[in-house]
Parts: structure tokens; sequence; C-alpha cells
């Protein structure tokens, strides 16, 4: 019933494709009778669901592939889908729960700002999909980062509907700085829809299943699940969140 894993696994999938389809260079090693091509270097920021897919996608097609993410648990992750793991050691937890990250100390942001720079220096294609609490997306690539790339390489920007990682990013757009191609791809998953909305109904049927016990619906405030889900039961706001808002509207 995870439909943010849903979707942004399609997101993933296409912003490998978008990547490949822009840069002016092949993506895997070919050899050739006019010699080897060397295959293009992909770095990807954030190793959730939408990053391990674009890694995944980007090496099928061949490229050397590179990720991070502030979460330094995810390393096998990395790796088990074919990237290799580069990150900096933490002066504390970046993880929030729930496989979300949350900010970083000024100190971490500075030494992970760093290593940003060095790796997107020398990449030909950068991918990022970095939000924090699932929603919002940390500015991590600046305009200076953007002007010290190869020109001619790509950045996709998975995070738009966040607002973007990359600080020169205009979502739902694809500009060029410098000559290093932007993409802020809005919706991915509905350039998608078939198996958009495969996956959507998967979820939403597994969601209503979870109410429903002898082929009727019933509520159980001891299921995690529903716990979360209901807003009100038997005249009192259960959700914590709502509680809190209503809360502060009337105070």
């Amino acid at each position: 019933m995870d439909t943010l894993s849903s979707m942004a696994n399609i997101s993933g999938y296409k912003g490998a494709l978008l990547a490949a389809g822009e840069l002016n260079k092949y993506f895997p090693m070919l050899m050739t009778a006019a010699g080897m091509v060397p295959p293009a270097k992909v770095f990807v920021i954030g190793a959730g669901v939408a990053g391990l897919q674009a890694i995944a996608t980007a090496r099928r097609l061949g490229a050397n592939v590179f990720a991070t993410d502030v979460r330094p648990e995810v390393k096998e992750q990395i790796e088990s889908v074919g990237a290799k793991y580069v990150g900096i050691e933490l002066s504390q937890s970046a993880a929030a729960g729930g496989g979300y990250a949350k900010e970083l100390s000024d100190d971490d942001r500075r030494r992970q700002r760093e290593l940003l720079a060095a790796q997107c220096a020398q990449s030909d294609a950068v991918i990022t999909t970095a939000l924090i609490g699932g929603v919002f997306a940390p500015r991590l690539i600046t305009a200076d980062i953007v002007r010290s790339m190869k020109p001619g390489s790509v950045i996709v920007d998975l995070a738009a509907d966040g607002g973007g990682n990359c600080e020169l990013s205009r979502p739902g757009e694809t500009v060029v700085v410098s000559g290093v191609i932007i993409i802020a791809p809005l919706n991915l998953p509905a350039t998608m829809p078939f198996h958009a909305s495969l996956l959507f109904s998967r979820n939403l049927t597994a969601f209503i299943q979870a109410f429903t016990r002898d082929k009727a619906f019933q509520v159980d405030l001891n299921d995690d699940i529903q716990q979360g889900a209901v807003i009100t039961h038997e005249g009192v706001v259960r959700h914590q969140r709502t509680h809190e808002a209503i809360q502060k509207a009337e105070s």
C-alpha cells in the first residue's frame, strides 16, 4: 500500500533514461572499430526508492555509477544495485526513521557540500533524489557546483516536486547553465500512466483491504496502519497532526 514507493520507482527509472537521452555521449563502455569508448560516470544523490531505481537503471544501461546518501546505513543497498558508495562520516545520525533523512548539522552540511562538489565535477550525469521527510528538497547543488561541471554534462533533478535539489533548477523546465543541462521534471509517474495506474490501484486495494475483516468494513485502532490513517473515530480526533493543527487554529 506504499504509494510513494510505487511512484518513486517510476521516477527513478525515468530519471536515468532522461539523463541518458540528454547526455552527448554513450552510457555504456563500447569496443568499436574506431577504438574503445569509456563508460559515462553517473552520480546519484539520495538512495531512497527513486535513487536506488535510478542506480539500477543506469547500471543496466552500462554506466559507471557512484551514489551517496546522508544515511550511511544504506551503503549496502547502494552497492547491492551496482553502484560505488561515496560519503562522509557524520557527527550525528541523519536518519529520521521510516526510511527518511533529516537535516544535517552545519559542519556536516559543509563537508557534504565539498564531497558533492568533487563528485559532480567528475561526473557526466548527476541524478538528485534527496528529500527531507519525503517532502522537502534540500538545496544540495549550488550554482558554483554547476559551473564547475563539464560542459555537456546533465543534471536530472528528481526532487523538483519538492522545490529541487539544484539551486538553478526551474521545476517543470529544462535550462542550460555554463553548458550544463539541468532537467527538473514534474510528476514523472504520469509519463508512464499504464504502470503508474496499475501500481496505484494495487496500493489502494491493499489499503482498503487493511480495513476489511470477514468481508465487512471494520476499524481496529490496535492496527498500526489504521491507527495512522483514521482521522476521527466516535467523535474523537485520533490523527495526531490533525489534532495539533486544530489546537493551533483554536489558540
